[in-house]
């Protein structure tokens, strides 16, 4: 096996070591196999392409080759020749894959199971990556670069699991990075010759020199570094502080990872579409009609729809919770009533987030991990989630009366709330809002306005699948459309009312569900339901829940928040209940049968359609632009070497060498004419030596195989010329107006009689850069060896060791 070879299954290698990250998103390993094949077809067609001495374009035909036989052995259609060869119906049934690959991450959350479209498209980037990887680092000898394609297979699981990436992975990914790096850089040193002693005895077996010990240790000291670094600072993980401080403040991995958000949305989105239905949580309270049981709050608000905050609070104490600041005792027309509650949550339901009842008071056995909101009524952790969890919890049940909201001042702007009035401008749902409210005084009478227009009177209906609108601007479409889901109604009456100018977020939990005999409530994932809350001054959070009654299993009406499709008040009682799941019926403005009634997760909380064209994250585009900027970088920096030499070429007086300043003009403005064709000579590979002089190396190049034409040749001797002059001359006489054309006539022909591949070398990555890079790389290792090294002298010359020996 040649050093090529070895390098090829090197770069393979790498690959998979890079995807070891992948781990965390997967419950199996089943993806690692199917990618370990898919990539060992890749390394053997590139292998093969290359002893039978293919061309660069024939080996990345050859390695797309392998790949699709791989794909078409591990996801077969049943119409490939022979099993492995793909026909047309193979290039369906992929089409198919990915076609579904969208539905199965709204589907699924992480670690998410062995399903053939996310298989297909795991096995697939995997694969196009390590021919991306081999084209860097064995075919255009360019190992460095391909750190960033293993580095976007590493951004996948970072972005999407929620509990973060552990430790390990990325080290052993990073390992597999240094490894194609060291087996490059031994090559190249191989390719000098045989190594010999400083007492000229030849060495025949290769034996590591110090500089290449060092290099080692700054790699394991530079991985060690990216692992734990993470973990000591604050607000990059849960932080050391974090992890044995009071745990206030900060974000952790708990929250969707380093975010520090739970995205609920898309968090509930895997259970909210699933067919079957499947038991959450089990609640059993001392209130005879409870409300809804709430875990999140989204109140931070932007031009796509709703999202959550980061929460911010302090460990559960014993001796009970805080009340919200907002919160009043004594109001006439509100009235507390205290009720104990115990929930049993089952294995899915796997959130950092408790479920419990509005205002709670206190807690019993809930570990000491979890943290509470007092403002957002919110118990949450940053290290645990709550699968299997059993708890207990007291909080006040608050009932309002009309006459009492009615009767509360405007929110202040000093009032902390007043941050929750925040809308970005769109002019068609301001023209609504001041409809609605041109006749209303008193917050409540506006919020009931904008809670009353979401009826079917007005035309709005549930559904789960709903016609994209045109308008770009997803509320907008979604209150042209007047079809959605509870979340869509839920931000919707948010968004109006605070383009009304009064506080208001959405409240994410589960509808009152079905009883028990023995007064235990079932939750299943057809009960999880988003609402309104609106902020009254000097009654705090009041919940109203504008989608339709008949749509949602379990859902409780209000004598402040009745039911606007109802004909009749509802009698004065705490709530009215609406059937049951099991005599739940839709009427003839109903649900979807063929949808289960199942509220659907979403990425934001106005999407108009459950199943569009997934929105670019930010983050990807982030590592996109990034990437190019890295791959663009050197062909930039050259052309900005290029634009400020032949900006400083060109002199007013360009033979008036009479005074010394003058001299030294024109021989700085030649030698620099001269560093751009040794620059250009590098570049387009053509072999030139140092040791030559300026006349002697433009002969060279006329004779070389560059294959200059005469004008060109003539200009290449004119450049030798001149910076012969210039270098030996008391007195160069030397056109310089006449460089940059001279210049420029020889990168032409050189370009010209360049093939396609050396042409895009020399624009993308060329080697005159990239050469001074690695010097300036080189001589900074070099440095930090060497400073090292003095250290490490001074620390023996004081040592007391040293002094011991003598002692001795």
């Amino acid at each position: 096996m040649n050093q090529v070879q070895r390098l090829g299954l090197i770069a393979a290698a790498a690959t998979l070591l890079a995807a070891t990250p992948l781990s965390s998103i997967f419950e199996r390993w089943t993806w690692f196999g199917m990618c370990l094949i898919a990539v060992l077809a890749v390394a053997g067609s590139a292998a093969l392409s290359r002893a039978l001495r293919a061309p660069v374009w024939a080996q990345l035909l050859a390695m797309a080759g392998g790949l699709l036989i791989g794909l078409a052995w591990l996801f077969p259609s049943g119409a490939e020749l022979l099993a492995l060869v793909p026909t047309p119906g193979t290039f369906a049934h992929f089409a198919d894959l990915l076609a579904t690959t969208g539905t199965e991450i709204n589907r699924h959350r992480a670690p998410v199971p062995d399903s053939d479209p996310l298989l297909f498209v795991t096995v697939l980037g995997v694969a196009g990556v390590a021919v991306v990887v081999d084209l860097l680092a064995v075919t255009l000898r360019r190992p460095a670069l391909a750190g960033l394609p293993m580095l976007a297979i590493y951004s996948v699981p970072v972005a999407v699991a929620t509990e973060g990436v552990p430790p390990a992975p990325f080290v052993i990914g990073a390992a597999g990075y240094l490894w194609l790096i060291c087996a490059d850089n031994v090559d190249r040193v191989r390719r000098f010759g045989r190594r010999f002693t400083e007492d000229g005895r030849d060495v025949d077996t290769w034996q590591p020199s110090p500089l290449s010990s060092a290099g080692r240790r700054l790699s394991v000291l530079g991985v060690l570094v990216a692992v734990l670094l993470p973990a000591a600072v604050p607000g990059m993980t849960g932080g050391v502080l974090d992890r044995f401080g009071d745990g206030d403040g900060g974000d952790g991995p708990g929250l969707n990872g380093s975010s520090g958000r739970v995205d609920l949305f898309a968090a509930l989105s895997g259970q909210l579409n699933q067919g079957e239905r499947v038991d959450m949580v089990r609640v059993r309270t001392s209130e005879k009609s409870p409300f809804y049981l709430r875990f999140g709050v989204a109140d931070e608000l932007f031009g796509g729809g709703f999202r959550v905050r980061t929460p911010q609070g302090r460990p559960l104490q014993s001796d009970g919770l805080p009340l919200p600041d907002s919160f009043n005792l004594d109001l006439d027309g509100v009235r507390q009533e205290r009720h104990q509650a115990t929930v049993e949550i089952t294995e899915n339901f796997r959130m950092p987030l408790l479920p419990v009842y509005a205002t709670p008071v206190g807690t019993r056995d809930i570990g000491s991990r979890w943290l509470y909101d007092s403002e957002r009524q919110l118990i949450f952790s940053r290290r645990e989630d709550s699968r299997d969890m059993t708890y207990s919890f007291d909080y006040l049940r608050s009932t309002y009366t009309p006459r009492a909201l009615r009767g509360a001042a405007a929110v202040s702007r000093d009032d902390p709330a007043w941050q929750q009035t925040v809308v970005p401008p769109v002019p068609e749902v301001d023209a609504l809002v001041a409809e609605l409210t041109e006749d209303e005084r008193t917050d409540y009478d506006k919020v009931r306005a904008i809670y009353d227009h979401f009826s079917s009177d007005n035309g709005f209906r549930y559904r789960l699948s709903t016609a994209n609108g045109t308008s770009g601007e997803e509320i907008v479409d979604f209150l042209t459309n007047k079809v959605g889901y509870c979340q869509q109604y839920a931000a919707a009456m948010a968004w109006l009312v605070r383009a009304a100018g009064i506080p208001a977020r959405v409240a994410f939990g589960f509808t009152r569900g079905s009883a028990d005999g023995d007064g235990t409530y079932t939750l299943t994932n057809r009960n999880l339901h988003a609402w309104t809350e609106v902020y009254f001054s000097g009654v705090g959070w009041v919940p109203f829940d504008a989608t339709p009654a008949y749509a949602v299993s379990g859902s409780a009406r209000s004598d402040w928040a009745p039911d606007a499709d109802a004909p009749e008040q509802p009698t004065p009682s705490a709530s009215a209940t609406a059937p049951s799941d099991d005599d739940t019926e839709a009427g003839p403005q109903g649900p979807d049968r063929r949808d289960g009634g199942v509220d659907p997760g979403s990425e934001g909380a106005l999407v108009a359609d459950p199943t569009p064209d997934r929105v670019v994250s930010p983050w990807w585009l982030l590592i996109v632009v990034l990437v190019a900027v890295v791959l663009l970088a050197p062909g930039v920096a050259r052309a900005l070497r290029r634009r400020r030499r032949y900006a400083t070429l060109p002199a007013p007086s360009v033979t008036d060498t009479a005074a010394q300043g003058g001299t030294d003009l024109v021989r700085a403005r030649t030698h620099r004419a001269w560093d751009e064709l040794q620059d250009l000579l590098i570049d387009f590979g053509v072999p030139v030596s140092p040791a030559q002089t300026p006349r002697g190396t433009a002969e060279a190049v006329v004779r070389s195989g560059a294959g200059l034409p005469d004008d060109a040749a003539a200009a290449a001797r004119l450049l030798g010329r001149a910076e012969e002059q210039a270098r030996y001359a008391r007195r160069p006489q030397v056109p310089v107006d006449d460089l940059v054309p001279a210049l420029t006539r020889v990168r032409r022909a050189l370009a010209a009689g360049a093939d396609r591949r050396t042409r895009l070398s020399a624009a993308v990555l060329p080697a005159s850069v990239l050469r001074r890079w690695q010097r300036g790389v080189a001589e900074a290792v070099f440095r930090t060896v060497a400073a090292a090294a003095r250290v490490r002298a001074a620390f023996e010359r004081r040592s007391p060791r040293r002094f011991l020996r003598r002692a001795g």
